[in-house]
C-alpha cells in the first residue's frame, strides 16, 4: 500500500475539520502562555487551503499538493505558526519530489524534512516547549516503524501517537523559545499550543491514511 494525491486531499480535509473542531481549545492554550490567536490563525489558514484545493489539478503529485498547502499557510496564517508550518510542508514536499505514490520511506522522508524545516526556521530543539516537542518524537517513531517494515498508514499512526505524547510532555517544561519564554516558570503546567496543533495535524495525516486503506 502506498499513499498518493487522494491521501493528501483527505489529509487536508481532515485537518480542516480537526482544526475547526479544536479552534477554541487552541485559543485557550495560546491565551495561557501566548497571545491567544493560534487557533484562529490556523483555522483561517486551513480554510484557505481547502479553498485552494478546490482548483487543484487532478494530475498533481503529492509533492505539488503539499507545496500548495505550504504557500497558502505562509501567505494567510499570522504569527509564528504560519511560517513554521508552511516551511514544514514546503521542505517536506521537496523531500518527496515528484513521486506519485509514497511508500513508508517516503513518508519518513517527508516528516523528517518537515521537522527539519521547523528547526531551521525556529531554531528550537526538543525540550524548548515548542512544536518540535511533537515533531521530533513523531519522526523518531515513524523512522522506527518504517525500519520494522510497517505500512505507510502504520508509520503515520506511530508518528501520531508519539506526537500526541510529545505535546503532553510540554506541560511541565519552562519555555525557552517564543512568546511563552518571557513567562519563565509561569509557563509550567501549560501545554504548548504549537505542539498540540502539530499533534492534531499529524493525527489527521494518520486518519487520512487509514481511510485510504479501508
Amino acid at each position: 500500500m502506498s499513499l498518493g494525491l487522494s491521501w493528501v486531499t483527505a489529509w487536508v480535509a481532515d485537518t480542516v475539520k480537526v482544526v475547526s473542531d479544536n479552534r477554541l481549545h487552541l485559543i485557550d492554550l495560546d491565551r495561557e502562555i501566548g497571545d491567544g490567536d493560534h487557533g484562529e490563525n490556523l483555522d483561517r489558514g486551513f480554510t484557505a487551503v481547502k479553498a485552494k484545493f478546490e482548483s487543484l489539478p487532478s494530475d498533481s503529485t503529492p509533492g505539488e499538493a503539499l507545496k500548495l498547502v505550504a504557500t497558502t499557510l505562509i501567505s494567510t496564517v499570522g504569527g509564528a505558526s504560519g511560517p513554521l508550518l508552511g516551511t514544514a510542508y514546503l521542505k517536506g514536499s521537496q523531500a518527496i519530489g515528484d513521486q506519485a505514490e509514497l511508500d513508508s520511506d517516503a513518508v519518513v522522508a517527508f516528516l523528517t524534512a518537515a521537522r527539519d524545516g521547523v528547526v531551521l526556521r525556529g531554531k528550537a530543539e526538543v525540550g524548548d516547549k515548542t512544536m518540535i516537542d511533537a515533531w521530533t518524537p513523531a519522526v523518531d517513531a515513524a523512522t522506527a516503524a518504517a525500519a520494522d517494515g510497517k505500512s505507510p498508514s502504520e508509520v503515520l499512526r506511530a508518528a501520531s501517537d508519539a506526537a500526541a505524547a510529545g505535546a503532553v510532555s510540554t506541560e511541565p517544561l519552562v519555555a525557552r523559545k517564543g512568546r511563552a519564554s518571557y513567562l519563565g516558570e509561569r509557563a509550567v503546567g501549560h501545554r504548548d499550543p504549537g505542539a498540540e496543533s502539530s499533534s492534531l495535524i499529524i493525527a489527521a495525516a494518520a486518519d487520512a491514511a487509514a481511510s485510504q486503506e479501508g
